[in-house]
This record gives structure tokens, sequence and C-alpha cells, in this order.
């Protein structure tokens, strides 16, 4: 019995590898029917069977150049454009100074008249060429690339949303709206009233009429701006019955800085009355009052404290801490005041401002729990005005 036993297990084992041999057969020999065929005359890829000889590729690349011959040909004519533009703009200057220092001085100056306009040209030129119109910029990765940002009739679309916020500006801005609305119109005058040597001219002579374009066939556009040089647009039209779109490139380059004011702000005298409604809370007041001693009282010497208490519960433990403070640094421009009430933070802001009956101040309407330093009382002083709210 042991040996038919051990006879039919070896057998058993044997039949097993055999099976797994013959599975293994089977998918070697399915994975050579499946295989690829490779051949050594294949075609490149394009349409099956078809082979690619070199006058394809002379006309491909042919094509590719006509393309770009085309583009560069459309962006000369936009910047002789602008330059058109900013020639006539330069003359009305020019006029208006003369203008200008005739009525000053009774006779018009020689020296200067065509200098200022000259350079205003030059720079507004020099704009041109140096923003990323027509020719790009080296970046030293891709964080130094300023985006697109686009727009249709109805909505703008900004990248600065992210993906947290809808993209879209709901409402548009006004002056935005504005914006983009000349730009659409200078770019139909663009299309409708096409340079000589355009080749969108020619275009609409085969046609037979010369198309009109209109902001219904403002199709989308894009714009970025360059802080430094100005802002770019790209902008797309298409009739509904043509397969064709009209591309145009736009650019509204910035002007030199100019001088609006130059003043001289004194805040030594400023004084900012800090206003604190309070309600329990001792040891909260107690930290906010070890701060507005190291800041107001040691460093800055130029404020006010109110405090507004509401309620019994705490009040001796509020005066305490107070008279300490005030005792130890040798402070007296505070403001005690104390309602029987209910916390009420907009009905203790109302009653410690009218508290104040010295002059003209700046309130700051402060809390328990703010940390504040020198610093921002400074620029409280330098961003507010006393009496403007």
């Amino acid at each position: 019995m042991p040996r038919r036993g051990l006879f039919l297990q070896t057998r058993t084992h044997w039949l097993l590898f055999g099976l797994a041999l013959l599975c293994s057969l089977v998918l070697f020999m399915y994975l050579l029917e499946c295989a690829p065929q490779t051949d050594g005359n294949a075609s490149l890829p394009g349409v099956i069977g078809e082979n690619y000889g070199k006058e394809y590729y002379q006309a491909l690349l042919q094509e590719q150049e006509e393309h770009y011959q085309t583009r560069a040909t459309s962006l000369k004519r936009q910047i002789a454009q602008l330059k058109q533009e900013l020639q006539e703009m330069s003359e009305r200057l020019r006029s208006l100074q003369e203008r200008k220092n005739g009525v000053a001085n009774g006779v018009g100056y020689q020296g200067n008249k065509e200098q200022a306009p000259s350079d205003l040209l030059e720079f507004l030129h020099s704009q041109i060429d140096k923003a990323e119109v027509s020719i790009g910029a080296k970046l030293p990765s891709e964080y130094g690339v300023i985006p697109f940002e686009s727009f249709t009739l109805m909505k703008v679309f900004q990248l600065e949303m992210g993906l947290t916020r809808h993209p879209e500006e709901k409402p548009v801005r006004k002056d935005k709206r504005d914006e983009l609305v000349e730009v659409i119109e200078a770019g139909l005058d663009v299309i409708n009233n096409p340079d000589e040597d355009d080749d969108q001219e020619d275009e609409d002579n085969r046609l037979g009429e010369k198309l009109i374009f209109n902001e219904n066939d403002f199709v989308e556009g894009y714009y970025r701006t360059e802080r430094d040089k100005g802002t770019q647009y790209e902008l797309f039209f298409k009739k509904a019955d043509l397969m064709e779109y009209r591309h145009v490139t736009l650019f509204r380059p910035f002007g030199p800085l100019m001088k609006v004011k130059s003043e001289m702000i004194d805040i030594t005298r400023s004084i900012i009355n800090i206003i604190v409604p309070l309600a329990e809370r001792t040891e909260a007041f107690a930290q906010f009052m070890q701060n507005f001693r190291d800041v107001c009282i040691h460093q800055d010497k130029r404020i006010h404290l109110t405090v507004v208490y509401f309620g019994k519960e705490g009040l001796s433990k509020v005066k305490s801490i107070l008279e300490s403070v005030t005792s130890e640094s040798n402070f007296h421009n505070y403001t005690m005041v104390s309602l029987n009430e209910e916390f009420n933070r907009g009905r203790g802001l109302n009653v410690g401002a009218r508290a104040w009956d010295k002059g003209e101040v700046l309130m700051f309407f402060c809390d328990v729990d703010i940390y504040f330093s020198a610093e921002f009382l400074n620029s409280c002083r330098l961003n507010a005005e006393p009496g403007i709210i």
C-alpha cells in the first residue's frame, strides 16, 4: 500500500507538470501570433500605405514658412499702425505744448518744443520692442512666464482665482469692461480698414465684396500685462458662414511715470484712541495690558486707552489691573466707562467713541485678544486722517 500511494503521488506530480508546460506553450504561441509584424520598409505615419517623399516635406516646410511670413507681416503692419498713431499723438502734444508756451511767454519756444514729444515717442517705441509681442524672452524658469487671461463679450476669466474659486469675474469691473470694449472696437477697426499691404484686402476681393465685421463676430480674446512695458491683446473674430478666423494683435504701451504729489507727513502729534469693549475675561485683559505697556507706554507714547466694561462681575479686577499699570508707568491717558448691561460690542464701541471730547483723534476699535506693534500704530497714522470715516 505505501508503494502504491507513492507511485500515485509521483504520477500526479508529473501530470501537473505536464499541464503547466502545455499551458506555457499555448501562451507562448498566442503571444507570437499577437505580436506586431515588423517590416523594414514600413511607411511613415500618415495615411495608411502612403509613402512620403522629399517633395512632400519640401511642401510642408514651404507651407510653414509662408505661415510664419504671414504672421510676421501682420505684426509689422500692426507695429506700423501703432507707430503712426503714436506719431499723431506726438503731433497733438507738440501743438498743445506750443499753444501753452505761446500763452505763457508770448512767443513759442524753439529749443525744447520738439524734444519732449520726440523723447516720448522713442520711449513708447522702445516699450513695443522690449515687450514679448514679436520676440520672446529667455526666462529662468516657468514661474517667470506671464500668463494670459481670456475674455469674451460678457465674461472675463482670471487665472489668479486658482481652482478654489470660480475663475469667472462676476461682475466685471467697469474700468476693465470699458478697457476691453475699447480693445474690441480697435480690433474691428483694424480688420474693417486694412492697410494697402495687408493680404486681407485681397481675400475680400476674391469673395467679390468687402467683409464688414462687427462686435457679434468677436469670438474670444486673451490679454496679459507686463507691468513695466504694457498690455498685449490677442483677438479672434469669425463670421458665422465662414471657416476662417481673423486674428488681431494689439499692444498698449505704458508711458513714463509722472509725479502727482510730493508731501511731508508729520505724525508726531497724532494721537490714537484705542477703544476696547470688555466683559469679564480679566486674564485676557491682563495680557492685553502687558502688551499695551510695552508698546504704547514705553515705545509710542501717543496713545489714549478707553475701556468700556459691561456688567459688575470682574469690574474691580479690571480696575485693579489698570491702576497697577498706570502707577508703575506713570500713565494717566485712559478712560474707564462702566455699563451695567449685557455685552454688546457695537454698543461698547459707540459709547467709547462718544466718551472722547478732546478734539480730532484717530480711533482704533480693538478687541482684547489683539496683539499689535509700534509699527502698526504708525501705519494707522500714515493711512488715516482725523475726522474722516
